[in-house]
């Protein structure tokens, strides 16, 4: 693909950047001529995976700065964008971080009422999940605003689903996290339009993620997704990179505060 020189040189964080939507957005930025500063959880398992993503960005002559650590520790928080500071410092231009994109998928698959209230889900899981999948996206913001490291031509993005506004058993924690994220989206889009930073939800399709593999009856959502695309087919972590890198272009600046739909029309079938 044709790099985009908009996004030349630029820098872009990505936080939950191993696998699925954050690892596909990783390469497609770094194919449009962006670095990748990545943060991600992994086991040694998984960190395989996770070189394989760096050098495959380092092979098209970006910058690759991955970090494995918790996105959603605070102490972690200050620790890495104290090093993306001192990283930026070093650059001749291009000291900010031109994309942030929230992918953060952590979190507790408990039913809220369960025939054994033992098994039900407790008021530290829906703590841990909405804080990990939505606030940790605020408290990010705030950090690289407060250091000067997201300013004008800033785009940032968060990964949301139809779980924001549909049920699903099991699924009430992370719901409860999606609804949560799309206001904090919007909040965000207000108070930052002032600075020329955007900030837009991520709507994807269904797709056949990691993520959702850990979901109970993920087989048969992805069947049912299948069943009703209009397009055919199910979302790919690909199809949702892609259109992150055209929202990114500076050309869409009057896009934000949105929850964008990228998923073939999956979404409006009933």
């Amino acid at each position: 693909m044709e790099e985009n020189t908009d996004l030349a040189g630029e820098w872009a964080l990505i936080l939950g950047a191993s696998s699925g939507f954050g690892a596909a957005c990783a390469v497609e930025l770094a194919s449009q001529g962006m670095n990748i500063f990545g943060v991600h959880l992994d086991r040694k398992a998984t960190l395989p995976k996770v070189e394989n993503l760096v050098q495959n960005i380092r092979g098209m002559g970006r910058e690759a700065v991955f970090i494995n650590a918790n996105a959603a520790d605070s102490e972690k928080r200050s620790e890495i964008i104290a090093s993306i500071e001192k990283t930026l410092a070093n650059k001749v231009e291009n000291r900010r971080v031109r994309v942030l994109l929230h992918s953060l998928a952590f979190g507790t698959l408990r039913r809220f009422i369960a025939n054994e209230k033992a098994t039900a889900v407790t008021k530290a899981q829906i703590d841990m999940t909405i804080d990990v999948m939505a606030n940790s996206l605020v408290y990010w913001v705030q950090d690289l605003i407060a250091r000067n490291l997201l300013g004008a031509g800033g785009r940032i993005f968060a990964l949301t689903s139809a779980g924001g506004s549909k049920v699903w058993p099991n699924y009430g924690a992370v719901s409860a996290a999606k609804a949560a994220i799309e206001s904090h989206i919007r909040q965000l889009a207000l108070e930052l339009a002032p600075l020329g930073v955007t900030t837009n939800a991520i709507m994807a399709g269904v797709t056949n993620t990691p993520a959702l593999q850990k979901i109970p009856g993920s087989s048969e959502m992805l069947e049912r997704a299948l069943q009703k695309n209009p397009s055919g087919r199910l979302t790919t972590p690909e199809d949702v990179a892609r259109a992150l890198s055209v929202l990114s272009h500076s050309k869409t600046q009057w896009i934000t505060g949105n929850v964008i739909a990228i998923d073939g029309g999956e979404f409006i079938v009933g």
